[in-house]
């Protein structure tokens, strides 16, 4: 029976591949540790107050207990119980009957303690196996010990007690958790001590339970927290994996048992059985003459004879060898000193075995907690309960020290439980009663951001008559969807070709871009460089001013933008154009272009009004640019001029545009029916190809052009204020521009985590989250940035790695706390995505309608972070879409740089068309200046066809001698032909 530590450590793995097997799906049924689930998924915080009561049903008496949980976390707890008898005629009589008395008897317990008009919760111990599915639910397998009622077997008992609770019409009790005793120890100490996650019982019998994370559990639905799961281990070894340390004395034991070739693990630890153990060696030892002088006692072979309280008053010390000469004596042997010594010596054997082998148990338990958390080193708290614990004098010293020296890595306290599991049933019951409270206010707040259908069919009809307020001259100036023509009126059609400078600025870095576009092929290549745009800058003034100083610009050391520092702007302000153009300058000269004449795409990402492609005024800064004179000024004039400042090189600005465009212009290179531009990043936009017929602020009816929508001012004139919360408005009344950009600051990546710490701040009032304490960094604005929702709603992402995340905020946060911050990111950016959805439902419903289909295939180019990198938004944007546009065959493209190389091809196909222009304009002038008589012998010269198509691209033109009407609204019909022209 002597274990050495390699045979220690060999158990330890080999309950640990047990518990292991318990747990999945597939291997529980034929595994021997059932890993049985409880449906307990929290530990008590020390916010638990009120009042609960508890039932104990399992023994030849049963306990009804009322607990007081104090409030204010000073973890207070006062009970008052009462015992009632189990008769016979009602344990082994009809099931019925007995839930009946029982209801009579909680009936009983409450009018003496003048309960009746209180409803309370209750949690009830049920000491008989159970299956659960379910905390407040529990189906018998089987009754045990004496009791036998008959019509149980096989149905829910919390339901049997709560219907015979009904016939009590002055009794309102709700019954919330139904447990095992060692959950009810485990609880009892957590509520003592917060890190205590493991439950044991070493006394009659032996079990253990522990915390295990939901997504290693398959035989329940979900993965998000933990459950305990009640171990029952008490039965390990029963398919023979404990063989090899069984002795003879075991197998001897197991035969003589109730249940033979069951629960062999518990024959070797548990109190039941350790005097037996020690009974049977004492006999052989007596058979074989090495004890009593070879005399034998009857009372050796009589089983039982020996009990667990023998063994320890045995061991116990200094006394020890005097309560052993006693108890020898009491069964009729005459033990000379030696004997006494040699009996004290097999108690200690078989007792230090059992502590040993508990360990063993326990230390891969311990093992298994610090592996899910990923942790070098672990600290936990151990609950423990049983007599063999308690009265046993040796045992608790010899089960520490072995855990210890098998999880050195563990810095393990064991705490003993206080009114055991009945104690424990009511602490179950009080945090089942804590969270389905703070459940129900989590609930409420979420509900805010769960829209329904209707809800978002409101928001896409309310799109689509903002859209057609845009682009309606009456109405555009109330519009708050400006609908900004871009005066892109063309895709690439792939003969785009030559090297194209690109600037984007959008957000904290500009860039500058060299795009060489080779025709035919489609193919791109480009260089690029990252600048920095430092807060001064962003909001400082447009143009380049003196600090007050006079000091020549000459005289002025240049620096690279990134290397900039705060004070060297005292003495020049670099501001914000001029610091553009010292950015183009740098990357000229990096990419020794200097002196080089290119033309330039500028992509500005912020609301313009463009009066031509080259034209663009700003309307309003957004995105936390605030850089003064420049709203209402053309962007392109002021870079045109600092560029002329600098007076080193000259560059063609051929084309102005937004990130939106580029990434449709981009896409579109790609797939010609993509006609759609949406970005879903830091910012919100879209963007789409408009009849020019319906755009009432440009001449001309002809063709298309690319409208800009700034669709982030959607719901600035309170068409959204029905779905707007109060975290929108505090997002909102917080920003750099207060009741603007109402649909973006709900739906953008910039929003979207302080929409976030908002609703935290509140849930951390009401107590819902983080014990109630709001840390300063939580207090702090821009705290929770949108990649934190990406990370913390991944898929991939345990909640111990949430748990990190929040620490790295300053969030010392539970387990519980990790599911509540996982479930409000969740909502929030569940509501962006469908916002998007209902938003560009409109817009493919609208071409659609426009061209007249009764099915419209189109492709959207989509380019933003929120888009790309978080791990739900695009697949719920997509859907939205499908539900409320089903007559759309909508194909979302990913963008390759939209605001780099979209800048470059609108630059290319304004190049394109451009020249395309120039050309027209030159041969229109050389036919109007053909007279008649000429006319054949320019024919002679150049090919019939030619001039037709020629003339044939211009619209409403007539010669005059052919007299054929050739307009565009010819395109595609028969036109007549002058006999001399036939052939």
């Amino acid at each position: 029976m002597r274990l050495s530590d390699e045979t220690l450590l060999d158990i330890m793995a080999r309950f640990q591949a047990e518990m292991q097997k318990g747990l999945g799906k597939d291997t529980n049924p034929t595994a021997s540790v059932k890993m049985l689930p409880t449906f307990v998924r929290a530990i008590p915080d020390g916010s638990e107050n009120g009042e609960f009561l508890s039932l104990d049903l399992g023994g030849s008496k049963f306990r009804v207990l009322k607990v007081q949980v104090s409030e204010e976390g000073k973890r207070n707890v006062q009970m008052e119980s009462q015992f009632y008898p189990t008769p016979n005629e009602i344990i082994r009589g009809n099931g019925t009957e007995l839930f009946e008395y029982v209801a009579d008897c909680l009936a009983d317990f409450m009018r003496t303690k003048e309960l009746m008009q209180k409803k309370l919760p209750l949690g009830l111990t049920f000491s008989f196996p159970c299956k659960q599915t379910k905390l407040e639910e529990g189906v018998l397998l089987s009754w045990t010990k004496k009791f036998k009622a008959r019509g149980v077997q096989g149905t829910d008992v919390v339901s049997s007690l709560t219907n015979a609770m009904r016939k009590h019409k002055d009794l309102d009790v709700d019954i919330l958790a139904l447990v095992n005793d060692t959950v009810g120890t485990m609880m009892t100490c957590a509520y003592d001590d917060p890190y205590c996650e493991v439950g044991v019982i070493i006394g009659t019998g032996t079990n253990a339970c522990y915390m295990e994370d939901m997504s290693n559990i398959e035989l329940v639905e979900g993965d998000e927290g933990r459950m305990c799961i009640n171990t029952e281990w008490g039965a390990f070894g029963d398919d023979g994996a404990l063989e090899d340390i069984r002795t003879e004395f075991d197998r001897e034991l197991d035969l003589g048992s109730l249940n033979p070739g069951k629960q062999l693990f518990e024959k070797m630890i548990s109190g039941l059985y350790l005097g037996e153990l020690v009974r049977l060696i004492l006999l052989k030892m007596a058979k074989a003459g090495l004890l009593f002088g070879g005399e034998k006692s009857s009372a050796l072979h009589i089983k039982g004879k020996i009990e667990t309280r023998h063994v320890a008053a045995m061991e116990k010390y200094k006394e020890g060898l005097a309560n052993t000469r006693e108890i020898l004596t009491d069964l009729g042997l005459e033990a000379s000193e030696a004997d006494c010594v040699a009996v004290q010596h097999v108690c200690t054997v078989v007792s230090f075995r059992s502590a040993n082998l508990c360990a063993a148990a326990l230390a891969a338990i311990l093992t298994r907690l610090r592996e899910n958390k990923k942790l070098v080193r672990l600290r936990t708290t151990v609950g423990m309960d049983g007599t063999l614990y308690k009265i046993h004098p040796q045992y608790p010293k010899r089960l520490h020290k072995v855990v210890r020296k098998l999880v050195p890595n563990c810095d393990v306290r064991f705490l003993l439980s206080e009114s055991g599991s009945t104690k424990g049933a009511a602490m179950v019951t009080a945090v089942a009663s804590r969270v389905q409270a703070q459940r129900k206010q989590i609930d409420k707040v979420l509900a805010l951001f769960r829209l329904t259908r209707e809800q978002l069919v409101g928001v896409r009809d309310k799109m689509r008559v903002e859209l057609e307020y845009g682009l309606k001259r009456d109405t555009h100036p109330l519009a708050t969807v400006k609908m900004l023509p871009t005066y892109v009126c063309g895709m690439p059609d792939g003969t785009e070709k030559g090297k194209f400078l690109a600037l984007d600025l959008g957000g904290t870095n500009f860039r500058v871009l060299l795009v060489k576009i080779r025709s035919g092929r489609r193919s791109v290549r480009m260089y690029n460089k990252i600048f920095a745009i430092p807060l001064e800058i962003m909001q400082g003034t447009g143009e380049e001013v003196n600090a007050g100083q006079g000091v020549p610009r000459s005289e002025v050391p240049a620096c690279h933008p990134i290397q900039c520092r705060p004070g060297m702007t005292a003495a020049l302000s670099l501001q914000l154009f001029d610091h553009i153009v010292q950015c183009i300058a740098d990357f000229l000269d990096y990419m020794g272009l200097k002196g080089a004449q290119l033309p330039l795409g500028f992509t500005f990402s912020f609301p313009c009004r463009q009066a031509s492609i080259d034209k663009g005024t700003l309307i309003e800064w957004t995105k936390g640019f605030k850089a003064t004179d420049c709203e209402g000024e053309d962007v392109v004039d002021m870079l045109r001029e600092a560029i002329k400042r600098r007076n080193e090189f000259d560059l063609d600005i051929v084309a102005v545009v937004n990130d939106t465009v580029g990434t449709m212009m981009t896409c579109g290179y790609e797939d010609r029916n993509c006609e759609v531009g949406l970005i879903a990043g830091t910012g919100s936009n879209m963007c789409y190809m408009e009849e020019m017929r319906n755009i009432e602020l440009v001449e001309g009816d002809e063709g298309k052009m690319c409208i800009n929508t700034e669709w982030g001012g959607f719901g600035d004139n309170g068409c959204l204020d029905d779905i707007r919360t109060q975290y929108d408005k505090e997002v909102d009344e917080g920003s750099l521009n207060p009741g603007k950009q109402r649909y973006e600051k709900m739906t953008s990546g910039m929003y979207l985590g302080e929409i976030v710490r908002q609703i935290l701040i509140d849930l951390t009032k009401q107590g819902l989250l983080f014990r109630g304490q709001i840390s300063e960094r939580l207090r702090t604005r821009g705290i929770f940035e949108t990649k934190f929702l990406s990370q913390i709603e991944s898929d991939r992402l345990a909640l111990l790695q949430v748990r990190r995340i929040l620490q790295q905020l300053g969030l010392d946060s539970t387990c519980e706390d990790s599911i509540v911050v996982k479930e409000v990111c969740g909502a929030v950016s569940r509501r962006a995505a469908e916002l998007y959805g209902a938003g560009l439902a409109a817009i493919v419903e609208k071409r659609r309608e426009d061209q007249g289909f009764e099915h419209l295939k189109i492709t959207v180019g989509v380019d933003g972070t929120l888009y790309k990198l978080h791990p739900h938004f695009s697949r719920i944007l997509q859907e939205t879409v499908k539900e409320l546009a089903p007559r759309c065959d909508v194909t979302f493209m990913l963008s390759e740089d939209g605001s780099g190389k979209g800048a470059a091809l609108i630059t290319a196909v304004a190049k394109r068309l451009q020249q395309a222009r120039r050309e027209n304009v030159k041969r229109e002038q050389k036919l109007r200046s053909i007279q008649p008589q000429d006319e054949e012998a320019l024919i002679a010269r150049e090919p019939c066809r030619k001039l037709f198509m020629l003339k044939f691209s211009y619209s409403s033109v007539r010669h005059p001698q052919l007299q054929v009407p050739l307009s565009p609204g010819s395109a595609g019909g028969s036109l007549p032909l002058p006999s001399y022209l036939d052939g």
